[in-house]
């Protein structure tokens, strides 16, 4: 039985829920973040994944990479599955800008961003899942 990693689910709020992957919005107000977890138990690393859902994984990273595109026209996208904390199999898709606290460092354990206000996650949040549900992603 799929459960999400306790970490998880208290750095960030939900967006939607795709074929495969649970979607996230990281409690970082410093950056567009999506996080991106397969509903798959037991799961640390892409190569776990049946074939078939390795290439869906792929495909909602495309889709999560075009709706962060979409709505926040980025310099750069960073996409990884780096797990070195939370073990559990997650996707981190981060639009970032030039203009950004850490660029040109990985957001990863720079200790930068802040929390959102509860207002402007939750906003951000319904911004995002309108964009994941307004038309095709493909």
């Amino acid at each position: 039985m799929f459960t999400l990693h306790e970490r998880l689910a208290s750095d960030t709020a939900p967006v939607a829920a795709l074929t495969l992957c649970e979607v996230l919005l990281m409690d970082n107000a410093a950056w567009p973040w999506l996080i991106l977890v397969p509903r798959r138990p037991g799961l640390r690393e892409i190569h776990d994944l049946a074939a078939a859902d390795r290439t869906l994984l792929v495909e909602e990273t495309a889709a999560a990479s075009r709706v962060l595109q979409r709505l926040h026209a980025p310099d750069k996208l960073n996409v990884a599955a780096i797990g070195n904390i939370v073990e559990q199999l997650h996707v981190h898709v981060v639009a970032r800008r030039k203009d950004d606290p850490a660029w040109p460092n990985p957001v990863w354990g720079s200790g930068l961003g802040e929390r959102y206000a509860p207002d402007a996650r939750d906003d951000a949040a319904a911004r995002l899942r309108a964009a994941f549900t307004d038309g095709p992603l493909g």
